[in-house]
């Protein structure tokens, strides 16, 4: 008797709860944002996160919280994301947060420092390593509240109408490249440009820039850059693991019921980690591709990359020494750098240079 009075009570409680749940439901408001991505809908993988990211926010909130997607271009131009958040032109963004490095170099560390952290590594920092807590600090004296947002993975190099051998070769060199890799460029003899991902294959088609840099063989492929400037470099030093990020409007966010702002979180997660599986199974496949249709695959010679690595340090402490918002993230920053490679050195790099060496033979 006592077990069949449970059971009774217990459904009891469960049709409470089955009511309860469209009555909460029917409680949240009804909302609509607009996100402006800084992409083109071309590039399906980078720009396909913000796609993932709005509707896992519908399913979690019953189709009642709705973000319509807007590709780079469509309301605002791809590098001026950051502003329309910003400005509550658009209530959220898709972007990478070093196209603003210019505001303040800062912004670089939400998405990649050169000879900067890899891509486990990044989200272990912007995690577990105190690197939300730094950004959000940052990020709210500009009325943005920021989220992971995908990650690319060590990216390459970059497309070269010549080879580049020597530091003479880079000297004068015309190259779309973004963050404060664009500083320590300029130190090596380059002249930097910053352009947005859909006017990169016009700019080097018509000679506007004799080199490009973009993300890897699967987006690399898509924007036919191997067709106007076939030597293919690695690695991108600039790159080792660039995190995109999720902008929302401070007011905008303050005015969520808990529940949407959970949504957000589990959201951006989920397309986090959803982007870099994607470039880490198409990105072989698109090499291999782009290898058998012509592109001349190469890798930066020490000299240069000892150079880079030289000059990314200057740079990076000499902005440390004037700007005190980068010092305060760039020194603790550099600590879990150290901390992090000292780890890989003794697990992760061992293994997979065994793996690499082994399977050459």
């Amino acid at each position: 008797m006592q077990r069949r009075s449970f059971l009774t009570k217990a459904a009891a409680g469960a049709g409470v709860g089955v009511v309860a749940a469209p009555a909460l439901a029917q409680a949240l408001p009804t909302i609509q944002w607009r996100l402006a991505s800084s992409f083109p809908k071309t590039l399906d993988t980078i720009f396909g996160a913000a796609d993932t990211f709005t509707r896992r926010v519908a399913l979690l909130t019953g189709g009642r919280f709705q973000i319509r997607v807007f590709a780079g271009g469509e309301i605002v131009p791809g590098l001026q994301v950051m502003d329309a958040v910003q400005a509550g032109t658009v209530e959220m963004g898709h972007t990478a947060s070093y196209y603003y490095y210019g505001k303040d170099a800062s912004f670089s560390f939400d998405t990649a420092m050169p000879f900067g952290l890899t891509s486990r590594q990044q989200t272990a920092w912007f995690d577990q390593g105190g690197g939300r807590e730094l950004m959000r600090e940052f990020f709210r004296g500009y009325g943005i509240v920021n989220f992971l947002g995908g990650n690319t993975g060590t990216q390459m190099g970059g497309w070269y109408r010549k080879p580049v051998k020597t530091l003479d070769d880079v000297k004068g060199l015309k190259i779309r490249i973004a963050g404060l890799a664009g500083r320590v460029m300029e130190r090596m003899g380059a002249v930097p440009q910053q352009i947005a991902g859909a006017d990169v294959y016009p700019a080097l088609e018509k000679g506007t820039i004799d080199a490009a840099e973009w993300v890897g063989p699967y987006d690399d492929e898509k924007l036919g850059l191997a067709k106007v400037a076939p030597y293919y470099y690695t690695p991108g030093w600039w790159e080792a693991g660039p995190q995109l990020s999720f902008y929302v409007n401070i007011k905008e966010w303050e005015k969520l019921p808990k529940q949407y702002k959970a949504a957000i979180e589990a959201a951006s997660y989920e397309a986090h980690v959803v982007m870099q599986a994607e470039y880490d199974a198409k990105n072989p496949a698109a090499l291999a591709r782009l290898l058998k249709a012509g592109a001349k695959l190469n890798y930066f010679s020490k000299p240069i990359m000892d150079a880079a690595y030289r000059f990314s340090n200057q740079v990076m402490e000499k902005e440390a020494s004037k700007n005190a918002k980068f010092n305060k993230i760039y020194v603790p920053w550099k600590r879990f750098r150290q901390d992090q490679n000292m780890w890989a050195s003794v697990s992760e790099a061992q293994m997979q240079n065994y793996l690499i060496s082994s399977g050459r033979k």
